[in-house]
């Protein structure tokens, strides 16, 4: 079994049956119960309001899940809370706007092959700016993980902790440097033309300057493609972690370090591995978040990168399936907030139910408690 020494301090766990917990359980039941109240009010009141703030919280938890799964995944193999992670995904949506701004990235199909259809060349045009903010993350990420936190591999969790906080602020202060991203909003340009679509007797399309008919619900193209790129890397992601020699030596690594390294795998670059991935991740949930919501800014990535980590939590963090859940109830909680209660609560909503979660169920929905090695 692992020793304590004797300078270190026992760590005190809340217990499930403490009374901080009681009285966490307790607020979780009267927030369900209020919930429940106004969402069955205003779904008999105005279902297709219901509706459409549903399908604007999956909008959005969708998004959230790209930025879970980089949290989740390094601190299942680091056990690190990388708050820099939400820079990342900030960098990601600027150098997209840079791609297409200033590279017209977004066009090269068009210019190339002067006879492809519009829509092939947005794809490939989209696809070519969304490759190039991967990219340019996962060197960002690697390059932070081999100088901040590498060296600090085996001091005290806090150290790191300490660590990823600085450049976290490092990343958002230098880029409110003018001569870098500068402090102010930027309009985004989409790298494709929106077309949107509104429900009612059917499916139709919106022409340009006809209003939608009273209780249609519209969703675009922007919506199906932020929901199946997050879908597809949640299958990816799932599929490298189990299936692939690299997965397998993440999870060696996860599960122990120092055998994982007695049996040939380099933890080092297993680690920096994870970091690109979940860079890459970031940088795809920045473009669409840009994409979606076409007005960026330096300090944009603070906010989504704290809800983020409060649905990786609320998962369980560490559990890929549980980032994306937690993701979801997330995206859900702030859209309806923001609609039946008011826009200023739905942060407060969100940190609510990091602290309920972590007095009543510290490991998440889909966490186990750890188990200690012998």
């Amino acid at each position: 079994m692992q020793s304590v020494s004797k300078h270190q301090k026992p760590i005190t766990i809340v217990s499930p049956n403490s009374f901080l917990a009681w009285i966490g359980k307790f607020l979780l039941i009267l927030l369900g119960l209020l919930a429940l109240y106004v969402l069955a009010k205003n779904l008999i009141a105005k279902p297709s309001l219901f509706a459409q703030n549903v399908l604007d919280g999956l909008k959005l938890g969708f998004v959230y899940a790209l930025i879970a799964l980089g949290y989740t995944m390094v601190y299942g193999i680091v056990k690190l809370i990388n708050f820099a992670h939400g820079d990342v995904f900030m960098v990601g949506a600027f150098v997209s706007y840079f791609a297409i701004e200033n590279l017209g990235l977004h066009v090269w199909p068009m210019v190339v092959f002067p006879n492809i259809t519009p829509m092939l060349g947005s794809i490939l045009g989209t696809i070519s700016v969304i490759l190039l903010a991967m990219v340019i993350c996962v060197l960002l990420a690697i390059t932070i993980e081999r100088v901040a936190y590498k060296p600090l591999r085996d001091a005290p969790r806090i150290a790191a902790l300490i660590t990823a906080i600085g450049v976290s602020f490092f990343l958002e202060y230098f880029g409110l440097l003018q001569f870098v991203f500068s402090a102010r909003f930027i309009s985004y340009k989409r790298p494709f033309e929106e077309v949107t679509w509104y429900i009612n007797d059917g499916i139709h399309a919106i022409e340009k300057g006809v209003a939608t008919p009273p209780g249609s619900i519209t969703f675009s193209n922007i919506f199906v493609i932020i929901i199946v790129a997050t879908v597809l890397a949640q299958i990816f992601l799932q599929y490298l972690v189990r299936k692939t020699k690299i997965g397998i030596a993440m999870r060696a690594t996860s599960f122990d370090k120092p055998t994982a390294r007695l049996m040939g795998i380099n933890v080092d670059q297993v680690i920096s591995f994870t970091f690109g991935i979940g860079a890459a991740f970031a940088a795809l949930g920045g473009v669409l978040f840009a994409i979606a919501y076409p007005s960026i800014r330096t300090l944009m990535g603070v906010y989504p990168g704290l809800k983020a980590f409060v649905a990786a939590v609320l998962g369980g963090i560490g559990s890929i399936p549980g980032a994306f859940v937690g993701a979801l109830i997330m995206g859900q909680a702030e859209s309806l907030t923001a609609s039946y209660i008011s826009t200023p609560m739905r942060d407060a909503i969100a940190f609510s139910i990091l602290i309920i979660v972590l007095l009543i169920r510290p490991t998440g929905i889909f966490g186990e408690p750890e188990k200690e090695k012998a």
